[in-house]
């Protein structure tokens, strides 16, 4: 026969279970809103007008902690704070990008919790050179407020692969 205490440690590991199942869920729709809002700065070929690109760029910044580090490597370079952060994202360094977050690998302790995502990205330059963006994020999320947000963001650009003919109809 179980015993209360038994019964009682049974209920709180699954609530543990279901509080961690629930974290990664809510860190995987983070991330998956992160990389609509930045793929959100183009818009059929273009940088969107100014007003929707600091929207956008603002936006994704509140994703973030108020003191948190967005580090998109040295082609990318590093942002420290939501203002700067979305500063950064306000010049975007391409006119086309879509990023395809794959494979997530999310460890949560708590209010805190860590995660790598394999990238890839299909991407043009503004002088309409095409790539395929290759590489992952490494993310650190915390929760305030009972809502997660990133406290950092490290991208790792494997490889940039040119593509010959490129990206050169854009439907949407």
């Amino acid at each position: 026969m179980t015993t209360l205490e038994e019964l009682a440690a049974e209920v709180a590991a699954l609530r543990r279970r279901v509080e961690a199942s629930e974290s990664v869920l809510a860190i995987q729709d983070l991330k998956a809103r992160y990389g609509t809002l930045v793929d959100g700065r183009f818009s059929a070929g273009a940088v969107v007008d100014t007003g929707l690109l600091a929207a956008a760029a603002e936006a994704a910044a509140a994703l973030f902690t108020v003191d948190a580090v967005w580090d998109g490597g040295p082609g990318l370079g590093v942002a420290t704070g939501r203002s700067e952060i979305a500063a950064r994202l306000a010049v975007p360094t391409l006119d086309f990008s879509r990023h395809f977050f794959m494979n997530p690998r999310i460890e949560v302790d708590g209010p805190a919790a860590r995660g790598r995502w394999d990238l890839l990205s299909p991407c043009r330059r503004p002088d309409g050179t095409s790539y395929w963006m290759s590489g992952y994020e490494d993310d650190v999320y915390v929760q305030v407020d009972g809502t997660w947000l990133h406290r950092s963001m490290t991208l790792t650009t494997v490889f940039m692969a040119p593509v010959a003919a490129g990206w050169t109809k854009i439907f949407a």
